[in-house]
């Protein structure tokens, strides 16, 4: 059986890192008509109803991710679907099931009509979760979830957050809003403010202000947060961190920008206790007991369907449309989304 798919044009790694820009999908992607792979034990075949576009999927392409690309295999991690087919006695079982997923290792991208996972990677989703909230539930909901669970550890009331105007970040928002934790967002556009304190952010700083260094202190000394999560790893998320109280933590999860921060006052190591620190979900999944996992993904799912969480999404492509027009879909503030047709 054939399908169309949008496939990756280069194998390995590219031995940069640029960034999760792309002005063009030329160098990276090609559309394609190819056989859909064979199911492997445990596997299964999903349909694809939506699919996703993280930055983690234009790191990969580019050849920056932590895992090597595949030459002539599909783009794309995480999607909705229906499992169509599946090899395995519990693979079998969820056929007909409608799913959210992360494309597991040896499996096959949701940047196509078909993708292969393996079967316990699969979450069933409710019937009344919009694909929109299905095809990104995974990636940034559950990584939301897990790191508030970090902002709690700290028994502090506020919480630092970088490049705020993602989705992930305003998922952040709505949780400490719920738990009376003060968001403390730092953005680089005065005009993305109003839209995140509708939200819940306690404040919105503004970077690119000629007073955000004096603004940023002031924020500081009256909330005292002690943990920011960062997704740009620069300069400022260094300046920012050495001006935050004792025993701060930086929780670096992202680089969107290429250029290393120079830490100019070591001593917070020592004398402040300083820690910085990664986050993977990948990780996350791996020291977390099933228990836990099922209770998160259960409460992510009902925060989307009881609207506490909306996926804003600013342009949803059809795979055809994808090579021309995911470049400057990728300039709006909120979600792009990949259907076949």
């Amino acid at each position: 059986m054939k399908m169309f798919a949008l496939i990756q044009s280069q194998d390995g790694y590219s031995g940069k890192s640029e960034g999760p820009q792309i002005a063009s999908c030329d160098p990276w992607l090609e559309p394609a008509s190819i056989e859909v792979p064979e199911l492997l034990d445990g596997q299964v075949l999903v349909k694809i109803a939506m699919a996703s576009v993280n930055p983690s999927d234009l790191h990969f392409i580019k050849g920056e991710y932590g895992q090597p690309r595949e030459k002539g295999k599909p783009a794309g991690f995480e999607g909705i679907g229906e499992v169509v087919a599946g090899n395995g006695s519990y693979a079998e079982s969820l056929k007909g099931t409608r799913v959210s997923f992360v494309v597991s290792k040896g499996g096959s991208g949701t940047w196509a009509e078909y993708a292969i996972t393996d079967a316990l990677g699969c979450i069933p989703v409710l019937p009344n979760l919009r694909n929109e909230d299905g095809a990104a539930l995974i990636v940034n909901p559950l990584t939301a979830m897990a790191m508030f669970e970090l902002v709690k550890e700290t028994e502090c009331k506020s919480f630092v957050m970088t490049a705020a105007n993602s989705q992930l970040c305003k998922l952040l928002v709505a949780l400490g809003k719920d738990e009376g934790i003060s968001p403390i967002c730092i953005v680089r556009n005065v005009n993305q403010g109003e839209h995140l304190r509708k939200l819940g952010a306690t404040e919105v700083l503004d970077s690119s202000h000629p007073d955000f260094q004096k603004n940023l202190k002031s924020v500081i000394k009256n909330l005292k947060p002690r943990i920011m999560l960062d997704a740009v790893a620069n300069q400022l998320s260094a300046d920012i961190f050495m001006a935050m109280p004792n025993r701060s933590r930086w929780i670096v999860y992202g680089k969107l920008d290429t250029n290393p921060p120079i830490i100019s006052e070591m001593g917070q190591f020592v004398f402040s206790e300083k820690v910085i620190e990664g986050f993977w979900l990948v990780r996350w999944f791996q020291k977390t007991d099933l228990g836990k996992q099922m209770q998160v993904i259960k409460a992510v799912q009902e925060r989307f369907v009881n609207e506490k969480w909306k996926t804003e999404v600013s342009k949803i492509l059809t795979l055809n449309v994808v090579m021309t027009g995911l470049p400057e879909a990728l300039k709006t503030g909120a979600k792009v989304m990949l259907i076949p047709k």
